[in-house]
């Protein structure tokens, strides 16, 4: 079953502004009125409780009467770039003939016999104070700087008083020595790679005359075979030739 609408007249209907600055407390009311012939049970409740103060935020409006609801913001950094997301709702519904207690008609009501309206808040700033409040978020980010850049002066002015002049020799010359350490490093590795690259061109050098002069004793070897076989067929043939004769 639907829910009823809601009989409790609002003012503002929609929305609850809040107008800054925002370092104190701020508030605005909330007009409830009962235009019925019956007295109406209402409450008014919040999705940031722990930010707003509501008197009364519970109650029974009588039949054709009305009550200002004052809602109270509580101090707060405000953040022009962040959208508030806290919403209101007034709560209502009829209240039985005789009621005496009132906590117990809530507990026992049935859905369908509640009704409720719901408001977002809104907050305005002056646009002086706005800029008031862009100031002191760029002086808190300088302090927040200037603090971090003497801070860290202050820590290399201390380290340097706490050497001696003995000590700050000693550094220096140890650095030296380093540098030095690294250079003839340097230099070891740059001669170990001429020597690799002298040895690797004497290898190929070795190794191509070693080609050379086996390919001249298989080309001298094969001329010597030749000379034998040519005496040998013509030796053959001055025998050939005597016999026929």
């Amino acid at each position: 079953m639907a829910r009823q609408d809601q009989v409790l007249l609002l003012e503002p209907q929609h929305e609850l502004k809040f107008r800054g600055p925002f370092s104190d407390v701020v508030n605005t009311t909330l007009k409830l009125a009962n235009p019925t012939d019956r007295n109406v049970c209402f409450k008014v409740k919040t999705t940031a409780p722990r930010r707003y103060c509501v008197r009364p935020n519970s109650g029974v409006l009588d039949a054709g009467t009305s009550i200002n609801v004052s809602v109270m913001l509580q101090p707060f950094d405000y953040d022009p770039n962040e959208k508030s997301k806290h919403k209101f709702m007034v709560q209502s519904m009829l209240a039985p003939p005789e009621m005496t207690d009132m906590e117990g008609v809530w507990k026992e009501a049935k859905p369908e016999e509640l009704m409720d309206s719901k408001l977002r808040c809104v907050f305005e700033l002056p646009a002086g104070n706005e800029k008031t409040h862009q100031d002191l978020d760029a002086n808190k980010m300088t302090s927040s700087n200037l603090l971090k850049s003497e801070s860290s002066t202050l820590s290399m002015k201390s380290m340097s008083s706490t050497l001696d002049d003995g000590e700050v020799k000693k550094i220096m010359e140890e650095c030296k020595r380093l540098q030095m350490e690294a250079q003839r490093l340097r230099e070891e590795n740059k001669q170990i790679r001429e020597d690799d690259g002298l040895r690797m061109r004497k290898s190929n050098v070795l190794s191509s005359s070693q080609h050379s002069s086996q390919s001249m004793v298989k080309e001298e070897g094969l001329s010597l075979r030749t000379v034998a076989l040519i005496v040998l067929f013509f030796v053959v043939g001055v025998i050939i030739g005597k016999l026929v004769l």
